[in-house]
């Protein structure tokens, strides 16, 4: 009897042994299948990372003329890239895109001129981005007869005192003056380096780079000034000034007298839309390739540098 309680016993352990191990099994199974759905969920999650990564939303800028065609193009290659993102280029002047981005109405504004040189504008809330460097010169009609002016005539021109080209030795034709309103950073880049501060007699004024270039190319006799991007065919003749040849190496150099920063400023530091595409501009795409392309010089590129008052040093 005793020998059978024993075996009996024996049996029941076994069984029990055999249950929990069963149990655990189970148990691992379970782990088992845990752990592949958490990897399943973790690719899951990856993949939609991925697809959020690409930039989405919506970004208004405005301001200057003179910095549209660089924007807008990176603007456009940005979006081909993230076609969830829509970014609105407008011109309007640096004025409006100094005032418009520091009342909210618009995420970036463009402008030619640092903020501390425009009244009313509370350039202490503005954050400023240099993304670019543009030269500019006086832009003439073809048949004028003239492509090289020193600084001085450039002035007398500007101001009404000389009125008809052949007293430059040019053909005879009245001279047109082609102004940018007061707004417009072009105006205030051209007036402080190109004609020393002097005020521009009256002309036809126009709010757009655009216009003046097709006002100068159809009127004989016209004269404005363009930032380089917008001599991009023979319709309007680019002067040099002084001897010296309106290009990208003489602005590097500092030889050429009339350039500036393209900022773009935020009201603040930005965030989101804004700051992804502000940091798309600053990046060696755009400024290895669609800021020479259009025109447009990299700020890094530059033997002299320039202060909110208009003082040019060497760059450091």
């Amino acid at each position: 009897m005793k020998k059978m309680k024993l075996v009996g016993f024996a049996l029941l352990l076994v069984l029990t042994i055999g249950f929990l191990a069963a149990c655990g099994s189970g148990e691992d199974g379970d782990s088992s299948s845990e752990s592949e759905n958490t990897n399943t969920e973790s690719t899951e999650d990856a993949g939609n990372a991925d697809s959020e990564g690409t930039a989405s939303g919506t970004l208004t800028i405005s301001g200057s003329s003179a910095m549209q065609p660089l924007v807008a193009a990176a603007a456009e290659q940005f979006m081909s890239e993230n076609p969830d993102a829509d970014i609105q280029v407008n011109a309007g002047g640096s004025g409006t895109g100094l005032s418009e981005v520091s009342e909210g109405q618009v995420d970036i504004g463009n402008s030619d001129v640092f903020a501390e040189a425009k009244d009313g504008i509370p350039a202490d809330e503005l954050v400023d981005h240099k993304v670019a460097v543009v030269g500019m010169t006086a832009a003439i009609h073809p048949e004028a007869g003239v492509e090289d002016i020193s600084k001085e005539d450039l002035i007398k021109v500007f101001t009404g005192e000389i009125t008809n080209w052949s007293e430059l030795g040019g053909a005879d034709q009245e001279i047109t003056l082609v102004n940018r309103p007061d707004s417009s950073g072009t105006r205030a880049t051209f007036v402080d380096f190109g004609l020393d501060g002097a005020t521009p007699a009256e002309g036809v004024t126009e709010d757009s780079s655009n216009t003046v270039r097709q006002i100068v190319g159809d009127t004989p006799g016209a004269i404005g000034y363009l930032a380089f991007s917008y001599f991009t065919d023979d319709s309007v003749v680019a002067m040099s000034i002084d001897g010296v040849e309106p290009t990208d190496e003489n602005v590097q150099s500092g030889d050429f007298p009339i350039w500036a920063y393209e900022h773009s400023y935020t009201n603040g530091e930005p965030e989101g839309l804004a700051k992804t595409f502000l940091d798309y501009l600053m990046s060696d795409e755009v400024q290895n390739n669609i800021v020479p392309e259009q025109g447009y010089i990299a700020a890094s590129k530059m033997e002299v540098q320039r202060d909110a008052e208009g003082k040019q040093t060497e760059a450091n």
